[in-house]
């Protein structure tokens, strides 16, 4: 396949994370940063179980009343605890995928998310989401941008040449 030069290259890309599993998270991060990293200006709108990937490691259980925490218990936050969509087979899924990304030098999803922070891709909280599943922006990793609405991902999507629901 041709490599594309950066001249030829789009100037804007937005992506709707709208999926936490591990499958979808990849793919993600390693669009947003490689397109960062060919000086495009890079937008993630996190919605639903995708925001879950922002939510910090040591957070175990979020929420601000029994559904949301019983939701975070039945899905858990963060990227190290991400699932397989499918052949999730009681975690040995994610363990063997994140063992041949390391095999095959695959940056972990992780790494890939602070690559994105490096290369100043804008990482947006749904603010409708959060306030679904009762996060806090004290729930979220460091590096993120303020909590937007539906409104403010389509207006950024209208201004993007590449736009991906994942």
């Amino acid at each position: 396949m041709e490599e594309l030069s950066k001249t030829d290259q789009v100037q804007r890309m937005t992506l709707v994370a709208w999926s936490g599993d591990l499958d979808r998270v990849w793919p993600q991060l390693i669009l947003a940063s490689t397109a960062a990293a060919y000086d495009m200006e890079v937008t993630i709108f996190f919605t639903f179980w995708g925001l879950f990937s922002l939510v910090k490691e040591e957070r175990r259980i979020t929420g601000s009343d029994w559904m949301t925490k019983a939701l975070s218990t039945m899905n858990a936050p963060g990227l190290s605890r991400s699932k397989l969509s499918k052949l999730n087979m009681g975690g040995a899924g994610p363990r063997m995928m994140k063992a041949l990304a390391e095999r095959h030098q695959v940056a972990s999803p992780t790494e890939l998310l602070q690559v994105c922070r490096d290369l100043d891709v804008n990482l947006w909280p749904c603010q409708m989401t959060m306030d679904l599943l009762g996060l806090t922006t004290k729930d979220l990793v460091d590096g993120v941008g303020e909590p937007v609405g539906a409104a403010s991902a389509l207006s950024e999507m209208q201004r993007s040449s590449i736009n991906l629901f994942i």
